[in-house]
């Protein structure tokens, strides 16, 4: 397997070129110059694996130059031996629609499937190149918590998390800060988090300071995220679907990473019908395949803190994919949303997007409504990103089972659903010592200097 940039197609990199890079030379994303894909008869081969075995099939085929069989065999079953389920996933059944629950991992969200892989990823790169890194990610809420529970007591690595200061829940926050590791470093901005993300990116472009600090990154931008997060997609439609036929799969989504994923596995021979991108009232994604023009407006705060997002770093690998892998054409929109603030996308291009997604947003109002209908008709409590999930399919007519992406535990939101539900939603028994432990963070303003003094001075 050889990658490319999604802004030059000439140079090709190796997967743990693509691995510890996580962002391309020039800015660009990174993406597999050739798909592999499944035929039928493949496909009824793996329908009958454990999650554990899926992974491992699908994984292999990303990094067979960097990693063997018994490596990744090794790195699955211990990434996730410590889940509380013994599939790494759990589907239920909700009325009419399937609930694929992907939060019973060490941080109770769905970034600890992936996340723990690359944290065992990492560590055996590392150990066989004899190389140190320092990993800098930016977080709407749950990727700082997975990446600092992948990556805490490790050798050969730091971690420094950059969250918007007071907007993420407190039990997300939790997570990352009562993690007592001299390899964790936490960091509140007074910002968004675009404004954190875009932080992160300039620390990537700056060549001299990322070469200096050996920087890597483990955002959805990191393609391994992407190729990890395709498994749960062929999981739940080996468990779903009896005769070959086309699911639908709806995705709470703002940084289009995990609903991405869902593209890559259909790419690969997956039959699904339509994955339908769910937003809260940063519709940003709902807006472009409605409208074909992407322009991020002002972030809004919500309940559903995790898409709190309006610059969508995974839509230009999309973007590059509908334009037949052309990497000028993609880098001229990117260039007219550096300089213009917004680009524009041809019908034709639309057209080619639709085939595969359709889209919706929910409203504060119409979340926290979900929350509470679904509580009182099925007697389950659901976080705010699962229930516009929910609540966008619900508003969508399509052909097929459709499955909700499930992606954090209730208990990570325990305010807007207690308020909603007069239900306070226990978290699992293990965990309730974050409650009361003390946090460790520094408050650093939103400068881009003063934050790279800080990381320089701590590695």
């Amino acid at each position: 397997m050889r990658y490319i940039s999604t802004r030059n197609t000439q140079d090709v990199f190796s997967f743990k070129d693509v691995f510890l890079k996580g962002l391309a030379p020039e800015g660009g994303l990174f993406v597999p110059k050739d798909i592999p894909i499944y035929e039928k008869k493949e496909l009824n081969k793996l329908k009958n694996l454990s999650y554990n075995e899926l992974a491992q099939k699908i994984i292999l085929q990303f990094c067979s130059d960097e990693f063997n069989e018994n490596e990744i065999k090794e790195m699955v079953d211990n990434s996730y031996k410590s889940f509380r389920v013994k599939n790494v996933v759990k589907i239920k059944k909700i009325g009419k629609i399937n609930l694929l629950e992907l939060f019973h991992g060490p941080t109770l969200a769905f970034k600890d499937i992936a996340m723990q892989v690359i944290g065992n990823m990492y560590e055996k790169i590392l150990r066989k190149n004899n190389q140190k890194i320092n990993i800098i990610v930016a977080t709407s809420g749950d990727t700082g918590a997975a990446a600092i529970n992948a990556i805490k007591d490790r050798n050969n690595i730091k971690i420094f998390v950059l969250h918007p200061e007071n907007k993420i829940s407190e039990i997300q926050r939790k997570f990352m800060t009562t993690v007592k590791s001299k390899n964790v470093f936490n960091i509140a901005l007074s910002s968004n988090f675009d404004e954190c993300q875009n932080l992160v990116k300039l620390m990537f472009a700056d060549k001299e300071f990322c070469q200096k600090i050996n920087m890597s990154g483990v955002n959805s931008i990191n393609w391994a995220r992407i190729v990890v997060q395709t498994v749960y997609y062929f999981f739940a439609y080996f468990q779903i679907a009896k005769n070959n036929e086309k699911i639908n799969f709806s995705v709470p989504t703002g940084n289009f990473g995990d609903i991405y994923a869902g593209y890559v596995a259909k790419k690969m021979g997956l039959p699904i019908n339509k994955l339908i991108i769910a937003t809260n009232s940063n519709d940003i994604l709902n807006r472009v395949i409605n409208t074909g023009v992407y322009k991020p407006l002002k972030v809004q705060h919500t309940v559903s803190p995790s898409m709190d997002i309006q610059v969508v770093s995974n839509f230009e690998r999309l973007i590059f994919d509908i334009f037949s892998c052309n990497s000028k054409k993609t880098s001229k929109l990117m260039n007219d949303l550096r300089e213009q603030g917004q680009f524009k996308l041809e019908k034709e291009d639309l057209k080619k997007i639709k085939e595969n997604f359709c889209s919706g947003s929910l409203s504060e109002k119409e979340t926290k409504l979900f929350i509470n209908d679904t509580f009182k008709n099925q007697n389950l409590l659901i976080d705010p990103h699962t229930a516009v999930a929910i609540g966008v399919a619900e508003k969508i007519i399509l052909k097929g089972d459709i499955v909700i992406l499930a992606t954090a535990h209730p208990a990570k939101f325990t305010k807007v659903i207690e308020d909603e539900t007069n239900t306070k939603p226990e978290l699992p028994e293990n965990f309730n010592n974050i409650l009361v432990e003390k946090e460790i963070f520094d408050k650093l303003p939103k400068d881009l200097k003063k934050i790279q003094s800080y990381i320089l001075e701590k590695i």
